[in-house]
């Protein structure tokens, strides 16, 4: 058997393959996260940005393969979470793009269009680092060009890819030596391994034996809580637009002609109908998800482009009175007017309400629960952009794994948007203290860069396996002191890690001392704490907080 035209529908059966293997697989992705602290969420990164990406594709099948690869790629921008899950949607954001005017592909253009999706990911990495998924990428990329000028047989070309991708990933711990201390090899690339699986394995006409029948569905795969969660600190009759409205025109020539499609314009005018507003359109259909009043509105004019496909309306007051348990009507006597937007807007990500209530408290205006464990999507933070009706909006992802899905939420998004790259919940507040609305957008992100760059964080959470790393001989179930990303104490006794990590820690220059707790400390844990400082360090100032995170015992902020 051999294949020597790639249409759409067999790469759509590709993709499809592809991401069953990889969630089949993303716990064991997970497990390879260098760390072993509770939050090594490579895999279900990777698992829910390549569903989002499959899930598009299955809703788009047909024979142009550009058209699949533009649905993929659409798929993949929007769902994409965690820096493995933004690269991933990168690598085929180029892939796709090499194919987008192709209706059949040879194996030569195939091959081209992965060295095209390395080109894409490489460019959207500010510091690239070898022996990660790029290095997979890049390596199987190479010798699927190599194999194309050999062999016409796209199955032979996938197959020299996924051999050389293996090759690769044994040689990532070669490259990283953080990987060799721990004995494991890159979980990203491990997860672009499983779905070049996948892909072989449809070419070959064969099923791999642990993928799931179906593709989870989002909601399966996303904690209900955090649902509950964010909608607990609003009230049903503050919802100004009522129906939360998901629809899709197919394009019709016959209206197209009569009123040609201009995405910008469509854009304009839906906005004017409601808000957190999201519109994607390639050449055959537009997507929509609007927050409006009146649906119907926006149904009637979508369909002056073509007919409506995949609608769903739902009444967002009535969800969130079944939610926080209220019974407030479902309808006010009387629909508020939209608001203008303010000046300036601030998003941040947290995990834990108290930690949100902090953030809330010195001036965020949309608060995204997610990070350790639960990386939001590029499409999550373009909805929280929308929702602070702002004409600006920094974005504060307080950690290192969101910072490119916000980012890449603010190349997608029409408003003005900058990016403040906080790695740690201390640097965010630290940030978002330093905003002066008072001041110009670049002043503040100058402003709020150097701000975060003045604290330092600790952390403080427990080991999920066995492991020896930065010298350290970790057991499961240790606690662990992390200082500024680097593990240098561990103790059955998370008190005994708290006093250590903190006498690392502190020193002449040390002013102000922050202690955010978690869910899992207690109030004898937090007063013996705050004793010892004040013994052993009488000239540091100590202020304390119930953030509620859970993973985290302890967040330290030290100025």
């Amino acid at each position: 058997m051999s294949i020597t035209a790639l249409d759409g529908k067999r790469f759509a059966e590709m993709v499809i393959q592809g991401a069953n293997h990889l969630a089949a697989n993303a716990k064991m992705v997970d497990a390879l996260n260098v760390f072993p602290v509770p939050d090594g969420d490579t895999g279900t990164n990777m698992n829910l940005s390549m569903t989002s990406g499959a899930k598009e594709v299955k809703n788009n099948v047909q024979e142009h393969i550009g058209k699949v690869g533009a649905a993929l790629s659409k798929g993949l921008l929007m769902g994409a979470r965690g820096n493995s899950g933004v690269i991933l949607s990168q690598l085929f954001r180029g892939f796709s793009k090499a194919v987008e005017t192709k209706a059949t592909i040879s194996a030569k253009e195939f091959a081209d269009a992965f060295e095209s999706g390395v080109e894409t990911a490489y460019k959207a990495v500010m510091k690239p680092v070898e022996g990660t998924i790029l290095t997979v990428a890049k390596d199987s990329a190479k010798k699927a060009v190599q194999a194309a000028q050999k062999s016409n047989d796209i199955i032979v070309v996938m197959e020299e890819t996924l051999k050389e991708a293996k090759a690769s990933l044994k040689r990532t711990p070669d490259l990283l030596p953080v990987l060799k201390e721990v004995g494991v090899v890159d979980s990203g690339g491990q997860g672009l391994v499983f779905v070049y699986e996948g892909f072989l394995a449809e070419l070959k006409g064969e099923k791999l034996p642990d993928s799931p029948e179906t593709l989870p569905s989002m909601d399966e795969m996303v904690n209900a809580e955090h649902h509950k969660s964010v909608q607990s600190h609003m009230n049903t009759e503050d919802i100004v637009f009522g129906y939360c409205t998901e629809f899709m025109v197919k394009f019709e020539q016959e209206k197209i002609a009569k009123r040609p499609f201009n995405e910008q314009n469509f854009r304009n005018d839906l906005s004017k109908l409601g808000d957190s507003l999201l519109v994607i359109a390639d050449d055959e259909v537009v997507k929509v998800h609007i927050h409006s009043e009146q649906p119907g509105n926006c149904l009637n004019y979508g369909q002056q482009f073509g007919s409506l496909i995949n609608m769903k309306i739902e009444n967002m007051r009535q969800q969130h009175s079944n939610i926080v348990g209220e019974t407030t009507p479902l309808v006010s006597d009387k629909p508020k007017a939209p608001k203008e937007k303010q000046e300036y807007g601030i998003v941040t990500v947290s995990m834990g309400s108290g930690v949100a209530d902090l953030f809330r408290s010195i001036g965020a205006h949309a608060v995204i629960e997610g990070g350790q464990t639960m990386n939001p999507s590029t499409e999550d933070i373009v909805k929280a952009v929308n929702s602070v009706n702002a004409k600006k909006v920094f974005i504060l992802p307080n950690n290192k794994n969101i910072i490119m899905a916000a980012e890449q939420a603010a190349d997608v998004s029409d408003e003005e948007i900058y990016v403040i790259p906080s790695k740690t919940v201390p640097q965010g507040l630290s940030a978002l203290l330093a905003f002066n609305p008072g001041t110009d957008a670049d002043a503040n992100k100058a402003a709020m860069t150097e701000a975060m760059q003045q604290v330092k964080t600790g952390q403080i959470t427990y080991a999920v396996r066995d492991t020896q790393i930065d010298g350290l001989e970790i057991e499961k179930d240790d606690f662990m002191g992390i200082a500024e990303g680097k593990i240098i104490v561990k103790n059955k006794d998370k008190s005994i890690v708290a006093q250590e990590l903190l006498t690392e820690m502190l020193d002449a220059d040390s002013e102000i001392l922050t202690i955010i707790y978690g869910e899992d400390v207690s109030e004898t844990e937090v007063n013996a704490l705050v004793k010892f400082v004040e013994e052993n360090y009488e000239d540091v100032e100590v202020e304390l907080h119930n953030g509620k995170q859970p993973l985290y015992s302890f967040i330290f902020a030290i100025e």
